[in-house]
C-alpha cells in the first residue's frame, strides 16, 4: 500500500509543481507524514531531495517558454544553501510537535497571502 501512496504523492506533487509551482513543502511533506508515516523531520528531509528533481524538470520546461529569470534564480540559488544549513540544524533540535505546528503555521500564512492576492482588485 505504501508504494501506491508513494506513486500518488509523486504524481500529485509533480502535477502541482508544474501547474502552480508548488509541490515540495506544501504537498510532499504532509503527504509523506500522513500517508507514508514518516516523521515531520523525515518528511521535510525527503522532500528536500524530491524538490531538486521536480525543480530541474519544471525549470527546463518553463525556460523553454521564456519564463525563467536566470539572474534572480542564480542569486537565490547561491544564497539559499546558507539558509538550508541553518534550517536543518534548527529542525534537528526542535521537537516533532514544534516542527508540525511551525509547518502548519507557515502553510496557513502562505494560504492567507495567496487568497488575499487573488481577491485583490486587478489593475488592468
Amino acid at each position: 500500500m505504501d508504494e501506491l501512496f508513494a506513486i500518488l504523492i509523486a504524481l500529485a506533487g509533480g502535477l502541482a509543481g508544474g501547474l502552480v509551482g508548488v509541490g515540495g513543502g506544501v504537498l510532499f511533506v504532509p503527504a509523506l507524514t500522513l500517508f507514508l508515516g514518516l516523521s515531520q523531520i523525515e518528511g521535510e528531509s525527503t522532500s528536500l531531495l524530491m524538490i531538486v528533481i521536480v525543480a530541474l524538470v519544471g525549470t527546463y520546461r518553463q525556460n523553454s517558454y521564456g519564463n525563467v529569470n536566470l539572474r534572480d534564480a542564480a542569486v537565490i540559488g547561491v544564497l539559499s544553501p546558507v539558509g538550508v544549513l541553518i534550517g536543518v540544524a534548527v529542525a534537528n533540535e526542535l521537537s516533532q510537535r514544534a516542527l508540525e505546528l511551525s509547518f502548519a503555521a507557515l502553510v496557513l500564512f502562505i494560504a492567507y497571502g495567496l487568497v488575499r492576492r487573488a481577491l485583490a482588485p486587478q489593475g488592468d
